[in-house]
């Protein structure tokens, strides 16, 4: 009887601490923990910490809080203007409504990572069908990438997720028409080159012809002051020359310079023989300074 009595007393100490630690568990700061009882949710643990539960008739589901990723599979689709492209995208998303997502997806990150792939798809295909090929290569980018996550996350709301974004990793053309589409891009950038360097050249010559002109006009403009300059020179010139020789002497000894200054033009080169009529002022001073017999 005492051995039977020891046997039951260890089997209820074990059937305790089974139940003991069955009534904690630990949430982590980047999990959810849905509480299930009888295959329904009676509550949500969103902080992180140790937590109780009743042992043995609840159970623990976690929910990932952190954002997850998804690689999709390279698709095809097709552009407005019936040209063939492949994309290949990822997905970043993350759970809202852990509740509705425990409901829907069994909180299955599996599950969820099939309904975001088809749900960029769709979005992918729908945006880039209602777009030319040329418009798609120009909104590759932020624009695209917005663009797709916004059609995406039309009705993954419903399984209690959200897309954060959905990016193109790559968006390329498919091999048998690579090549042609390259070369009307290249011939296509070449136009436009070219229109660019006829406006420069348009635009230099603009600038040049009215460089021209603006030089002309300050040519024109500095000659006109020059003549001006001179002239009022030459009057001032003859005006001093006038009020130096206002008396007969010195009027007489400025003629004797000038005639001086003649007499030196003309003796250049070889022949030095000067001949002057006896009436002229020159001869008059050379013979009155005694110069000739």
């Amino acid at each position: 009887m005492k051995k039977a009595g020891k046997v039951i007393l260890l089997i209820v100490i074990i059937v305790v601490l089974i139940a003991a630690f069955g009534a904690f568990y630990t949430v982590k700061e980047n999990q959810y923990a849905a509480v299930m009882q009888f295959g329904k949710i009676v509550r949500v643990d969103e902080t992180a910490g140790l937590k109780f539960k009743a042992p043995f008739i609840q159970s623990v589901t976690y929910i990932p809080k952190s954002i997850q990723i998804n690689d999709t599979a390279a698709s095809d689709v097709i552009t407005e203007d019936k040209k063939s492209m492949i994309a290949d995208n990822y997905t970043l998303w993350k759970v809202t409504d852990p509740i509705k997502f425990a409901q829907t997806l069994s909180a299955s990150t599996a599950m969820a990572n099939d309904r975001t792939s088809v749900a960029t798809y769709n979005a992918t295909k729908n945006i880039i069908s209602s777009m030319t090929q040329d418009e798609v290569i120009a909104a590759r980018g932020e624009k695209l990438t917005s663009l797709i996550t916004e059609d995406a996350n039309r009705n993954i709301g419903n399984y209690g997720i959200e897309i954060v974004k959905t990016e193109i990793k790559s968006l390329d053309l498919p091999e048998d028409n690579k090549e042609a589409v390259y070369e009307r891009m290249i011939s296509e950038r070449n136009n436009i080159a070219a229109s660019y360097t006829a406006e420069g050249k348009a635009e230099a010559q603009k600038i040049r012809n009215e460089t021209d002109r603006k030089v002309t006009v300050m040519k024109a403009e500095a000659k006109k002051q020059a003549a001006v300059l001179e002239a009022e020179g030459e009057q001032v010139y003859m005006q001093k020359l006038a009020e130096a020789y206002n008396v007969p002497e010195k009027a007489d000894f400025y003629k004797f310079l000038r005639s001086l200054d003649a007499l030196k033009e003309s003796l250049t080169g070889g022949n030095k023989t000067v001949i002057l009529d006896k009436d002229s002022e020159l001869a008059r001073i050379i013979y009155g300074a005694g110069l000739v017999q």
